[in-house]
């Protein structure tokens, strides 16, 4: 079974801000791929299903981002998930607004999610990083906890939309053709060019 993880703050209060871009794309994977209703369990909510034919369990944990780990644990446990099986889709200041990265371990570059995760499950998991821009390191914390700008909700769709087009290749360990597809429909939307536009307004 794959877990994906979609991070993010619990609360019609968080619900679109830049720091919960991760629930907005699992919530569109959800849709798109016909999965079950949510339910409360792990600390979080969950829904199971099929993408690709390969067995998935969407999880949004429900502690707050910074304790994200402990969901994630609780469900990989039940589960018997191991770490090469288990997905972050999570905001990414160091990549440009509307881009996106897959990859495998490496440092958290101060996401409080991803630490919490790496602190209970290990670093070795999959992470797909969805480009939110910097906005200047003295302003982080009230980047990411405002909502996205209406000019921002363009990109912000076809992203959320383009992930869970490609899901399939996702579950199906194609992480290159995952990345490629998803840029390919940006740049189709008319957002391959967002990079150069740096960190939108609030």
């Amino acid at each position: 079974m794959l877990l994906l993880v979609g991070l993010g703050n619990p609360g019609s209060k968080y619900e679109k801000n830049r720091h919960n871009i991760g629930f907005m794309a699992v919530d569109r994977i959800a849709s798109r791929h016909g999965f079950g209703p949510w339910r409360a369990r792990f600390q979080g909510e969950t829904a199971e299903g099929a993408i690709g034919g390969v067995m998935t369990l969407l999880l949004k944990p429900r502690t707050y981002m910074n304790e994200s780990g402990r969901a994630v644990a609780e469900a990989a446990r039940f589960f018997k998930i191991p770490l090469p099986d288990i997905v972050a889709l999570h905001d990414e200041l160091d990549l440009a607004p509307g881009k996106l990265r897959v990859k495998v371990g490496g440092g958290n570059a101060g996401h409080n999610g991803l630490r919490s995760i790496t602190a209970h499950m290990g670093n070795d998991y999959k992470r797909v990083r969805l480009g939110i821009g910097h906005p200047g390191k003295d302003a982080v914390l009230s980047y990411v906890l405002n909502d996205f700008g209406k000019s921002e909700m363009g990109w912000v769709d076809v992203l959320t939309e383009a992930v869970a087009d490609a899901a399939d290749l996702l579950a199906g360990g194609q992480d290159a053709s995952f990345q490629n597809k998803v840029h390919l429909r940006m740049e189709a939307a008319g957002f391959g060019e967002v990079e150069k536009l740096g960190a939108p307004k609030t």
